[in-house]
Formats: structure tokens, C-alpha cells, sequence
């Protein structure tokens, strides 16, 4: 089957959160089983110059774009490269105006006042491309509002047309939280008509939604756990569109997210300063060794027998930090010692790096995204907080369970299914 795939991130040209490891992971699983997939994503210069993928070759197909965007026309670039360890086949659309910057949705903690903008020209690049590349897809798979437009310009300017009219759409939500909302004056941006915009379709409380677009739009929907899916059909987790999504029952699925083996293999990781198995974990080059160069790496006393917890995580309230700060001045009397990192409100970032500058023994906090350390907290915590309020899957518990790390987790979302209380 000829697969679409199409994100805004993916592991390592571009990261945030777990929608960039499924990204990847996916369309390679879909590839071994035989499929053709293809990956398409934006083009963010300063992110992958910065990161690990600044080492793959990337290559311009001399491929133009011209995409309608009001009454004007944007210039788009297709590029290629691969995603590494694989065939997949994976497009980048380059366009400096939109995507060449600090960050990919925010800046100083503020949504880029364009987002709307850049991610209709993206959702339109991506059918443009398919169509330039004659890649014929049978099913488009869409992610999370950033790619909420693409069911919708399918079913709505495609159908029965000879490249794409055929083809099928696939649109899964990996956090309802995040809906692309944007005021009712950029709906013009779509290109689509005025009509459109009600509350059975584009319109959410008189605003222009992008996610609730694609779960309206699109011919199938999944979401990242079983659990999740029956929880986002309820008032306390569907975040306003519980209602929208139980109108979609029969065609919504729960299919919990995997990970990359491959990338996350604790016998095999490059970031590791030791590697180890099932059976030599124990041992003292093994997981032991791993943790004393974390404790190391974040001058950390070198101590045996002090439990080290980790914790790798966008800094949000859905993350459970305001748990946390409840009660970590209790847990910090004791003898312990506490790793985080990640990026996100700037007044959690400030209470996790003053909390390192009042407990220096204690807490380390490293305020980046860093792919290479997130492998070394994995391998050289003793336990691992995911205390999220909520959580459609979550991937890290499950690399916990890889590196020998015990999750300690909500029993909630995607928590719930991976994670057995023994």
C-alpha cells in the first residue's frame, strides 16, 4: 500500500515531544511490513543544524511549490533525504518565510502570531508535493492540528479528481489539548469556503479549529492508546469536543503507540558511556556505571545507594509539575536526588531551576532538549516520574521499561495500558 505520511516534527530534524519519535517510528514499522510509505514534514534549518541531523545528507530536488495563500501566492522548496537506519523516504518542504526559526510553534514561551498561516501553506504543500512527486497515495495519515486541513482539502477539493481523488484519509490526535484554534478571520488562510465554518465542521466557539477540522474531515481517526480513546469521548477529557468525537465513535480507534527498538536499546545506545542487557544489567559496567556517569554529567554527588529519578518532559501542568511542587520540599528531605529536563512555562522552569540552586546535591535541571542526555537520564535513573495529568499514551514510560528504569506513573490514558501495577 502507498502510505502519506505527514507531521509537523520528526526524530532528529525536528523534536518536541512524542509525536516526533512516532514520526519516525511508524512509517519505518509500516516500511518493514512492505508498505511504500513516504514522510513529509517541514524544513527547519535551525533545528536540524543544532542537532544530530545535521550529519544526514540532505539533498534539493530543484522542485518549486507555489501555494494560495489569500491573495497571494508562497514559494515552497521540496528537499530529500532519509530517515536514518531505514529506506523511508522522507520530504521536507522549505520555506524560510515560515519555518526558518528559533523555534517550531513558540518563541519566548508565545505562539508564533502566524502558526495559522504556516501550517495551512504546510497542509497545502503537502497534497502540491504529492501531486508534483506523482506519489498516488492510497491513504494520507494526518497528525494533530498542524496537519488538521489535509483530510479536509482531500474530501473537499480532491475527491474525484485524477491524482488524489481516490485517495483515503487517515487523522490521528495524539493530545486533544492542543487544537490549532485560531480567530474566525483566518479562515480566508484555508482557501476553503465560508461555509464550512459551523459548528459541525470548522467552527469551535466562534473560533477556526484545526484539529477538530481533521477529526470531522478525515475517513478514519485513531489516537495514541485504547484507553485515550474512550477517555476524549467523555466531558472530563475531550476538552470540548468529547461531543464531536462520540459522533465518530465507530470510526475512531484506540492503537496504542510502540517505540523504535533501534534507537532506544540500551545493548546497542551510542549515548550510553556503557552499555548493557537483560542479563548484565546489574552488573557494575552496566546500568551502575550508566548511573554514576549521569550523576557525573550533572555534578551530582557519585552515590551508590541514593534512588536517582528522572524525568524528561515538556514543563506543562498537564505534566503533573504542580503534583510535584506540592510535595517536593518533603521528598527533599530525604536522601535523594532528582534529574529533569525539558523545556516549556516559563514559571516551571523557574521553580525547577531555583529548586537546583537551593538543593544542589539534590536536583539537577538541564532546561533544553537534548535527545543524547534524554537516553543517559533513561539508563542511569533508578525510577522515573510520569505523573501527568493526563497522557494519551506517553512513550517514556515505555523506554523506562527497556532501560530497566521502574515508571512510576498516573494510571491514566496511555499510562494505564503500558504500565502494569505489580
Amino acid at each position: 500500500m502507498r502510505i502519506l505520511f505527514t507531521s509537523s516534527e520528526a526524530v532528529p530534524f525536528a523534536k518536541t515531544g512524542g509525536l516526533a519519535d512516532v514520526t519516525s517510528a511508524l512509517p519505518k514499522a509500516l516500511h518493514q511490513m512492505g508498505h511504500d510509505v513516504t514522510l513529509m514534514i517541514p524544513y527547519y534549518p535551525r533545528q536540524i543544524a543544532k542537532g544530530t541531523a545535521a550529519n544526514i545528507p540532505i539533498t534539493d530536488l530543484g522542485i518549486s511549490i507555489d501555494i494560495p495563500i489569500r491573495s497571494d501566492v508562497v514559494t515552497g522548496r521540496l528537499l530529500e533525504s532519509h530517515l536514518p537506519q531505514s529506506d523511508v523516504r522522507i520530504i521536507l518542504v522549505d520555506c524560510a518565510e515560515y519555518f526558518d526559526r528559533e523555534g517550531l510553534y513558540v518563541s519566548n514561551g508565545r505562539d508564533y502570531i502566524d502558526n495559522c498561516e504556516r501550517f495551512v501553506f504546510f497542509s497545502r504543500a503537502v497534497l502540491q508535493a504529492a501531486k508534483e512527486l506523482n506519489l498516488r497515495p492510497e491513504i494520507v495519515h494526518a497528525n494533530d492540528w498542524q496537519t488538521g486541513l489535509v483530510p479536509a482539502l482531500l474530501q473537499i477539493e480532491e475527491r474525484g479528481k485524477p491524482s488524489l481523488g481516490q485517495t483515503a484519509s487517515v487523522f490521528t490526535i495524539h493530545n486533544l489539548a492542543f487544537q490549532g484554534m485560531f480567530w474566525h478571520f483566518d479562515m480566508p488562510l484555508t482557501g476553503l469556503d465560508w461555509k464550512y465554518f459551523n459548528y459541525q465542521q470548522m467552527e469551535f466557539h466562534g473560533k477556526l479549529n484545526l484539529l477538530k477540522t481533521g477529526i470531522v474531515f478525515s475517513d478514519q481517526l485513531t489516537t495514541v492508546s485504547p484507553s485515550y480513546a474512550q477517555e476524549i469521548q467523555t466531558p472530563e477529557y475531550g476538552c470540548g469536543l468529547d461531543g464531536v468525537l462520540a459522533g465518530r465513535r465507530p470510526d475512531l480507534t484506540g492503537i496504542l503507540n510502540g517505540i523504535d527498538l533501534e534507537v532506544w536499546n540500551p545493548e546497542t545506545d551510542s549515548a550510553l558511556p556503557s552499555n548493557y542487557n537483560v542479563e548484565t544489567w546489574q552488573s557494575p559496567e552496566g546500568k551502575p556505571a550508566c548511573k554514576k556517569a549521569l550523576q557525573r554529567e550533572l555534578q551530582l554527588p557519585e552515590q551508590d545507594d541514593v534512588p536517582l529519578f528522572g524525568m524528561i518532559s515538556r514543563m506543562t501542568e498537564q505534566k503533573g509539575f504542580d503534583l510535584l511542587r506540592d510535595k517536593m520540599h518533603e521528598f527533599l528531605k530525604r536522601d535523594i536526588q532528582f534529574c529533569f529536563l525539558g523545556t516549556g512555562e516559563p514559571q516551571i522552569e523557574i521553580w525547577l531551576k531555583d529548586l537546583a540552586e537551593r538543593y544542589p546535591n539534590r536536583v539537577a535541571v538541564r532546561i533544553e532538549g537534548d535527545e543524547s542526555l534524554a537516553h543517559r537520564i533513561e539508563a542511569g535513573s533508578d525510577a522515573y516520574l510520569m505523573p501527568s495529568r493526563f497522557e494519551p499514551c506517553g512513550l517514556n514510560e515505555m523506554y523506562s521499561l527497556r532501560y530497566g528504569t521502574v515508571p512510576i506513573v498516573h494510571g491514566i490514558g496511555g499510562l494505564a495500558d503500558t504500565v502494569v501495577d505489580a
